[in-house]
């Protein structure tokens, strides 16, 4: 089976808000990374608007000769958004304001008779709709009977863990994985990735997609972005070999 590389450009937004200019360009970042081997192309619509705008997402929409995975929250607004929009595939993510990033997984399990409505809607839309869960077995368990056809693992722990502990997290994340594919989900994962800790995860032989940004526009400041994608993407093809 393949690895897919996809790469979240929120953080080229967060440098261009800060300023409040009309640069960097989030557009032309997704751009050159499809140009240098991306497989698709991430982007968080948060509800609090702190990086990616409206705007990006309309625009980028019509411009990725790839595919978009729009992250949201599972709220009304954002399933609205993401329905006018139509991005090929849609993540449904946890959202707190007062966090820097993502912390942890959806609670999916907690709101099952949400989740299977906010992916029927998607999937009206003929959106592939995912959920970023953490791997666990009853969140794996409850995306399935949410409707989703394919999940996110939350590796967020892992890449913070360190020496054996961090042992422990893969192996909790090689174990759902297996779980997952066994029960007909596709299996993605993301969060904390880095050109250290990737190869770990892209060995595993079920997972179809790794999603990762911050490590990779943090890289290209002092190499460049496409530098850093082909670096990225070179490195999960060749843990597969």
């Amino acid at each position: 089976m393949g690895i897919y590389l996809g790469i979240n450009i929120d953080h080229i937004a967060t440098i261009r808000q800060a300023r409040g200019t009309n640069y960097p360009s989030p557009i032309e970042a997704a751009l050159l990374c499809e140009k240098s081997g991306a497989d698709s192309i991430t982007l968080h619509l948060r509800e609090d608007r702190r990086h990616i705008q409206d705007a990006d997402v309309e625009i980028l929409r019509n411009q990725l000769t790839t595919k978009m995975n729009l992250e949201i929250a599972a709220t009304d607004e954002m399933i609205a958004i993401a329905s006018k929009i139509k991005p090929q595939d849609c993540c449904l993510v946890p959202e707190n304001r007062e966090e820097l990033t993502t912390e942890g997984g959806l609670d999916v399990a907690s709101q099952i008779s949400r989740m299977k409505d906010v992916c029927l809607r998607l999937n009206e839309s003929h959106i592939i709709v995912s959920l970023f869960i953490d791997a666990q077995k009853n969140q794996i368990d409850a995306a399935k009977q949410c409707g989703a056809s394919v999940i996110e693992l939350h590796t967020g722990h892992y890449a913070n863990a360190t020496n054996e502990a961090q042992l422990v997290e893969l192996e909790k994340i090689k174990t759902m994985t297996t779980y997952a594919h066994s029960i007909g989900l596709q299996v993605n994962a993301g969060h904390g990735l880095t050109l250290e800790n990737t190869t770990a995860i892209a060995k595993l032989p079920e997972i179809v997609e790794l999603n990762i940004g911050h490590s990779i526009i943090a890289r290209a400041v002092f190499v460049g972005l496409e530098v850093t994608t082909r670096e990225m993407k070179t490195l999960i093809l060749e843990a597969r070999l």
